[in-house]
């Protein structure tokens, strides 16, 4: 017998799954056979079991909140962050809206982050039991779910549009906006109204409108997702978000050229993303040293929350020979490989040089007015 998100939810079920998260991190099949010994039916036992690893899992997102959620596993992977969505929701409650259209809202996260903004939420999921599951995750609060086709719902009555298109098939992520769900089409007609269309991180930025303003959304160092907000809801062109700091522009600048310097910066996604090096540039006094990569060079240190700084030790023309010379002088034995504009392969670097030693370093293989280079680097000290 097909087991239902109802069986979770009855009393017996939520007995259930506390044994179940009692169990999870160990042996799953040592799980499952004392759940079933205890005269659980087999298919229930491993839907408990799987709802208990997806919250374990999920607390990387939610935080305690994943202990009370329920879960696919494709609609964990696919869920903002509970603080990106509350930080959206945020901005969209300060803009004055009070009602949201929420296509494609999938495990219902961002529809939780919405009304408790004090927003109220129409959720729409396409899929029956996903949208079971965001009925679940959203009781209690003003948010009404339909399961129904996102394309075909009548928008007038809401303030604003919030979309999170389908970029998964199956275990197998989609890259191509052409084949997201609702298609591409659909939701670039969205952007003629106040809307936030959440994308993945390496949308081409040729296919965004030029009336909307884009924004990256970085969290703990990754990338996490691209967002658009539309119409009235737009204030810049471009918006990098590392954690919860925020660096605007254009867009559209070229940071200067010059030469390599005491300290090199490597920016955070979000910035290169946004295409803001050269908003950072200016923040930093600092310049590249090759049109075509982002780290930027500069004579003082600054503090900055949107790159990460290293004191340049050495520049080598790239050798294998030569670099492997230089670090063994210096005693390195543990070395951190970072590249941007080389072909190399760090392990197999890191292989080749054969290191061994007490000391530490950063090695930084890139280009210096087309030339590749190794930088022998050391993790800059607080500003």
């Amino acid at each position: 017998m097909p087991v239902s998100l109802a069986d979770l939810l009855s009393p017996a079920g939520q007995d259930l799954l506390a044994r179940a998260e009692a169990l999870a991190g160990g042996d799953p099949l040592r799980a499952a056979a004392q759940l079933r010994t205890a005269g659980t039916p087999p298919e229930l036992a491993s839907e408990a079991l799987t709802q208990a690893a997806l919250r374990l899992k999920g607390r990387a997102k939610f935080g305690a909140d994943a202990d009370g959620m329920y879960f696919t596993r494709a609609g964990l992977e696919q869920a903002t962050r509970a603080s990106v969505s509350a930080r959206r929701a945020a901005r969209l409650a300060a803009a004055g809206v009070r009602s949201v259209a929420d296509l494609g809202c999938g495990i219902g996260a961002d529809s939780r982050a919405f009304a408790r903004a004090g927003i109220t939420v129409h959720a729409i999921e396409a899929d029956p039991a996903t949208a079971e599951i965001a009925t679940a995750n959203t009781a209690g609060l003003p948010v009404t779910v339909t399961c129904g086709d996102a394309t075909e719902v009548d928008l007038s009555g809401y303030d604003a549009v919030f979309c999170d298109p389908a970029r998964r098939s199956g275990n197998r992520r989609i890259f191509d906006p052409k084949a997201y769900s609702p298609p591409w089409d659909f939701i670039v007609s969205l952007t003629t109204r106040p809307a936030v269309i959440k994308l993945g991180p390496g949308i081409d930025h040729a296919l965004l409108p030029a009336t909307a303003e884009a924004e990256w959304v970085s969290v703990g160092g990754e990338v996490v997702e691209a967002a658009l907000w539309c119409d009235r809801l737009a204030e810049v062109p471009r918006r990098a978000t590392v954690d919860e700091l925020q660096m605007t522009g254009a867009g559209d600048r070229e940071a200067e050229v010059g030469e390599v310097g005491r300290y090199v910066y490597d920016p955070d996604g979000a910035v290169i993303r946004a295409h803001l090096v050269a908003e950072l540039a200016d923040e930093l006094g600092a310049r590249i040293a090759d049109p075509t990569i982002a780290y930027l060079y500069a004579d003082e240190l600054r503090a900055t929350p949107f790159a990460r700084g290293y004191t340049v030790e050495e520049v080598l023309p790239f050798s294998l020979k030569r670099l492997r010379a230089a670090l063994r002088e210096r005693e390195v034995g543990r070395l951190t490989i970072k590249k941007r504009g080389s072909a190399l392969e760090p392990e197999s670097l890191r292989r080749q040089l054969r290191l061994s030693g007490s000391q530490e370093a950063t090695v930084i293989l890139t280009r210096v007015a087309g030339a590749p280079v190794a930088l022998i680097t050391q993790p800059a000290p607080a500003a």
